[in-house]
């Protein structure tokens, strides 16, 4: 595992939550990208739009995904393929306040927050978010640029498809599949599969 001074692309929320686990852990951070000049709350140095990352090599820092998902969308998506595709690499970020279990299989840029727990055999792909207090059991397959929203219940053997969005406090019942680009509304009980493309709602969720 390399300890690589990074570079935090974006500076709301989820960055800031980002920074604190990262500092917590004694990483060094060089500073933070948006498109415009801001403040950052824990001092980082402000480097300049994204662009800018192109004055490093991909040998001598990693990548950190700062922006958060409020439902589907291809933006965190659309720039990890980008900068990949420069060479860069994206650091694996986990919370100290987690439980994952030694056979979880984690890719590249995932990101758990603190409480989350994830159990045996589950594999995750690259860029996904796994936040606050979600619960992902065992043998699930959660795709890439997925976003696992606060408070989620996941139960076993499901699987989830890139670049949907689960939100806020949903439950998923055992070997339930989600499709891509789905967005699940907070708090919602998926009962039946979901295809690709669709927003589903409700106790039980229903797509509309």
């Amino acid at each position: 595992m390399t300890n690589k001074p990074l570079i935090i692309l974006g500076n709301g929320g989820h960055a800031s939550v980002l920074t604190e686990i990262l500092l917590q852990q004694g990483h060094t951070i060089i500073g933070f990208t948006t498109s415009t000049i801001e403040q950052n709350n824990f001092g980082l140095t402000y480097l300049g739009p994204d662009e800018v990352i192109d004055h490093y090599s991909n040998e001598e820092v990693e990548l950190v995904l700062g922006l958060g998902m409020l439902g589907p969308s291809s933006v965190r998506e659309k720039m990890f393929i980008y900068f990949k595709e420069k060479g860069y690499f994206f650091k694996t970020i986990i919370h100290s306040a987690t439980i994952i279990s030694p056979s979880v299989k984690l890719a590249e840029g995932v990101q758990i927050m603190a409480g989350a727990i994830v159990q045996t055999q589950t594999i995750i792909a690259d860029n996904t978010i796994v936040n606050t207090g979600a619960l992902i059991d065992h043998d699930c397959q959660i795709g890439a640029h997925v976003h696992i929203a606060p408070g989620a219940k996941i139960s076993g053997a499901v699987q989830i498809k890139n670049s949907t969005h689960i939100g806020t406090g949903t439950t998923i019942i055992q070997g339930i599949q989600i499709g891509r680009n789905c967005l699940i509304g907070a708090g919602s009980v998926v009962v039946k599969n979901i295809s690709d493309n669709l927003k589903a709602f409700g106790v039980p969720a229903k797509e509309v």
